[in-house]
């Protein structure tokens, strides 16, 4: 459900000028000892559908139950794309964010979120093992933040157009493809390391070994291959009902998809889709709360990160926004909610080789993320080289 809308060009320029900033690692403050008073107020940035209070629908409503528990009125301000979160955690006076890995890392480089005592999170230990220390959600030994949910970029097909079924990346990038102009992949900076995980194994004399840590060879060859399927492309997409309704009325037959989107055209009665996870591996998005470096509510930034990862809650926000919950025994509690047993193994939840194949989002840096040197290409210049791809 990460409904997402255009930025302009200064919005762009905006955030190029902030990325700037990176590799700083600043520690953006201390950890908090201990959890107080909450401050009866909350104010989130998140992603469309993690903090559901029944106005949008009766049925999905858990941010009513955590105000009556705690005393924390929240209000949440919905943002539509990596890059705005960062820019409105830049302008401050939000508590914490729902940041995936595109925008984690700068947040923490830029200063502008705090270490998080995992401690104090009693849901923290019951959370999946791979979704913790990562390089989306830690920094010099410093946990910055609980993860929530994740998911998988599948490749996805029209299997009553494209009738001799994928099983690698290879595909959207052939630039004679006989389904120019119907192919789509996700309108993100981000996505360059989708080019980078392909060319991982189709040209290995790159050496490509993190598509998040790449050298100035390995990023060019990644730019080009993308330059080169811009001509193939129909439409990027960054809003899931919209690349949903491209994929059902056929003026999409293959590319990047979430589980969701292929939930939602199933849904409106389109039957013909079929996903796999090609043989490369894919990208993925793994969300993390993370506090603000000068919250003004920290307590009860800090009873939101353990009411949201409690198995109840968790149940509901994996259900409703479509995601492998965080905590795996949110997935009895589906079961148990919504009468859901086919939930987590669709999302494959607890599918620990599953999730070992995703390469996550993190945000890169100079300091190259898998310790292998200081010389790679640091994201600010992945967001002007997204620009150039798309003319």
């Amino acid at each position: 459900m990460k409904t997402a809308r255009y930025l302009g060009a200064l919005m762009a320029m905006t955030l190029i000028a902030s990325a700037c900033g990176s590799d700083s690692k600043s520690s953006g403050g201390d950890a908090l000892k201990s959890i107080g008073t909450g401050e009866k107020a909350l104010n989130l940035i998140v992603w469309a559908g993690y903090a559901e209070d029944g106005s949008t629908d009766p049925a999905y409503d858990w941010v009513h139950p955590f105000e009556t528990q705690t005393g924390c009125i929240v209000k949440s301000t919905t943002a539509a794309t990596s890059d705005e979160m960062f820019q409105l955690m830049s302008n401050g006076g939000y508590d914490g964010v729902s940041a995936s890995g595109d925008s984690s890392v700068r947040l923490i480089d830029a200063g502008l979120v705090a270490p998080v005592n995992t401690a104090l999170i009693k849901n923290y230990a019951d959370l999946s093992s791979f979704l913790k220390d990562q390089h989306y959600n830690s920094s010099d030994g410093k946990n910055y933040g609980i993860p929530h949910g994740w998911g998988a970029n599948y490749l996805m097909w029209r299997n009553d157009i494209v009738t001799t079924p994928p099983d690698s990346w290879s595909v959207v990038f052939d630039k004679a493809s006989p389904y120019k102009g119907k192919i789509t992949a996700y309108d993100a900076p981000i996505y360059i390391a989708d080019a980078a995980l392909y060319l991982k194994s189709a040209q290995p004399d790159l050496g490509i070994d993190d598509p998040y840590s790449l050298n100035k060879t390995q990023f060019d060859a990644a730019v080009a291959l993308l330059k080169d399927q811009h001509t193939v492309i129909g439409e990027y997409w960054n809003d899931y009902l919209k690349a949903a309704g491209a994929f059902e009325q056929g003026s999409t037959v293959l590319g990047t998809t979430w589980q969701v989107i292929k939930n939602t055209a199933e849904a409106a009665g389109t039957t013909t889709l079929s996903t796999v996870l090609p043989k490369e591996g894919a990208t993925g998005w793994s969300d993390t709360w993370m506090i603000a470096s000068k919250a003004a509510h920290p307590n009860c930034m800090y009873m939101w990160m353990d009411y949201i990862t409690s198995p109840a809650v968790q149940a509901q926000v994996a259900y409703y926004f479509g995601e492998a919950p965080a905590n795996p025994k949110a997935c009895a509690e589906i079961a148990t909610q919504f009468k859901d047993t086919t939930h987590c193994d669709v999302y494959k939840a607890t599918d620990d080789a599953f999730a070992k194949s995703i390469s996550f989002w993190a945000t890169p840096r100079k300091q190259c993320l898998n310790g292998k040197g200081s010389d790679c290409v640091p994201f600010v210049d992945w967001i002007k080289a997204w620009t150039e791809i798309k003319g």
